[in-house]
Order: C-alpha cells, then structure tokens, then sequence
C-alpha cells in the first residue's frame, strides 16, 4: 500500500482541508505535516482532532512556522528531519483577498513563496511540488489565455493578482529543478453537492448584494456581458488530487476553470432567482455602482469590496485543454453552474449570519 508523505501550507484553511481529508481517506497509511502560522494552530488543533475522527493516530502533524521567515520558521532539528522524509509538498498559504495592501501581499505570497521553494529545493525524498496559483495571474489580458502563458507585459486589476503572478514566476523557475504542478483555479465557490463553503467572500459578495436589495427591484451590475468563471471546491479538490500523483501532472500548469462558463449577467440573475425568487428587472450602469462602492460606509452597508466588480468587465477566456485532456481518463469534469448555484445558495441561506463566515468589508 502506497505510503506518502505530504506537507501543507495553508492549513487549516478550507481548501487545505478538504485536500487533506481527501488524500487520508484515499490512502490510509501516508501521513501529513502541516505547517501552521501560530496565530492558527488552535483551529489547526480542532480541524486535526475532526480528521482523526475516533481513530488514535499520529498520522496528523502540526509544526508551528512562517512563510514568511527564513526556513519557514521551523524549529532546525523539525526542519532537517522533514527534508529527509517529505515526498509531496502542496503550497496553499496567501493572502486571498482582493483588496489586500501591497505590503502584505508581497510579504505572504512572494516572499512566502520564495522561502517555500528554497525549503523544497532541500528537500531529499521530494516526488512532486504542488503549487497554487490563480488564474487571474493574466491581469488585464484579453482575448484567450493560455496555460502555457503567464508573463506577457500584462497589468493588474490589485496587488492580490500581482503578488500571486510574481510568485507564480518564482515557482516557474523551479520546474527544471523539481518535479512541479501549478494549479490555477478560477473562482471558487463551495461544494456542489452540499453548497459548504469556509467564507462568504469572492462571489458571495453578490448574494450579500442582493439580501440589501431582496425587497425592492434588483438592479444588474452594467451590461454584464464578460464570462465570469465560477469553480465548485469538490471539483478543485478532485482534479488537484488526481493531477499531483499521476506522472501525468509533472511538469504542468492547469487551469482549474469552468470550460463552459456563464456570462456575469446570467450567473447573477440565477443567483438572484435562487435566493430572492425573482429576477433582476434593470440595469445600473457599472460606473455608478462602483462610485457608491468607493463610499466607506455604503460599501460596509452593502458588505461588498468595490474590487469584485472589476471580475464582472472581464475580457478574458481561460482555456482550459490541458486539465480537460489529463483528467479525462479520470472521469473528473467541472460541473454545470447552473446545477450546483442552488446549493450553494441554500447554504448561504443557513448560514449568512454566521459571524465566522462573513468577511469584513472595510
């Protein structure tokens, strides 16, 4: 029986967990060192004690450390131990958010990502670096991208894309180097069966949108004609798994996008109907909607960052062939957003007053 030994950043974050709930129960006997800024060892410590379940097992293994410091922060004798034994290392930790300060940003996810990869390059056993990107390391580019592109002059719509772009540079590098797999996902919402999700951020900014507006006419946000590329977790989850152990996935960067995704204006008008029962019946010109955004106290009201309406003038198509060729064989396809948007809705539904869910909007 296989047995692999996985390392984490990025735990105990939702994605991390699901990834590691997945590969546990796939293989029985590997083990998982998780890496945990201090600040999360403990929730890192409750979401262990879940995965253990009733089950006494050391299989689990927290170590307190930073990204952003030299060798992870990791005590030295943990460290070396690690290098000798580590066979897969999934790096996860950054700074999502879109309206994040370019100082942070840079901190966590280009520094903290140089520091990942000089700890990988020491690392002895190491089969396959897994890196998480984004697909919106194209910036402002129009027109098709490809996997196989990444820096082509483009600009940035915030500092989240630019630092996740840069980082992404250093990773490239790595490839002659080290068994490696760039993930770019599109955006992620929770599962499509069960609608779960960790935070109401990304495109759940339009449900918060539409509870402030659920009572009287809901307006469409512009002209909403670019294609908004919407990913359920299950589907990252099942499609990252598949792709960092098959030989397949060595040496590849995938778009994890919807290949066949709905444009803005349909998928808020689905969102809408599924949580309000009626559609929106006209149209706020994007310029207006974004200076009311750009009034602190409007936009905490809305409880939605201005940023998010930059994702809805997209003029970018996200080809996907790649993924979509590799994981064929595996039967993994990204589904229909139009299947899963009414549980994910109806989660959002139970839980929109869940304070551990809601992200501040400043």
């Amino acid at each position: 029986m296989v047995k692999r030994i996985y390392f984490f950043t990025g735990f105990p974050g939702f994605l991390a967990t699901r990834m590691i709930a997945r590969l546990a129960e796939e293989e029985p006997e590997s083990e998982f060192e998780l890496l945990v800024h201090e600040s999360a060892i403990p929730e890192a410590e409750r979401v262990v004690q879940r995965l253990r379940g009733n089950k006494r097992t050391k299989r689990f293994r927290i170590h307190a450390g930073d990204i952003t410091k030299t060798n992870l922060k990791l005590e030295k004798a943990v460290s070396e131990q690690l290098k000798e034994t580590v066979t897969h290392v999934f790096h996860l930790a950054a700074i999502y958010d879109l309206a994040v300060h370019d100082r942070i940003a840079q901190s966590v996810n280009v520094t903290g990502t140089r520091n990942v990869n000089l700890w990988v390059l020491e690392c002895k056993s190491i089969e396959r670096y897994v890196y998480f990107s984004t697909a919106y390391v194209s910036g402002d580019r129009k027109g098709t991208i490809y996997e196989n592109e990444l820096a082509l002059g483009q600009d940035f719509k915030n500092h989240y894309e630019k630092t996740k772009h840069d980082a992404e540079v250093l990773v490239q590098y790595m490839r002659d180097r080290i068994p490696t797999t760039i993930i770019r996902p599109g955006i992620v919402l929770g599962d499509s069966k069960t609608g779960e999700t960790a935070k109401f951020d990304g495109p759940y900014f339009m449900m918060r949108y539409l509870d402030k507006f659920s009572r009287m006419p809901i307006p469409y946000v512009g002209k909403g004609e670019a294609l908004i590329n919407l990913v359920p977790v299950d589907y990252i989850v099942e499609a990252t798994v598949y792709l960092s152990r098959h030989p397949v996935g060595e040496d590849k960067v995938y778009h994890l996008t919807d290949p066949n995704p709905y444009q803005a204006r349909e998928a808020f008008r689905l969102i809408a109907q599924a949580l309000t029962g009626k559609a929106p019946s006209f149209t706020m010109p994007h310029s207006t909607v974004r200076i009311m955004l750009s009034f602190p106290p409007l936009r905490k009201w809305v409880k939605v960052e201005k940023e998010t309406l930059d994702y809805f003038r997209l003029e970018a198509v996200y080809d996907c062939t790649e993924a979509q060729r590799d994981l064929e064989p595996a039967g993994i396809k990204c589904p229909d957003f139009a299947d899963y948007i009414p549980a994910a809705v109806e989660y959002y539904r139970l839980h929109r007053n869940d304070p551990a869910k809601l992200i501040e909007v400043v």
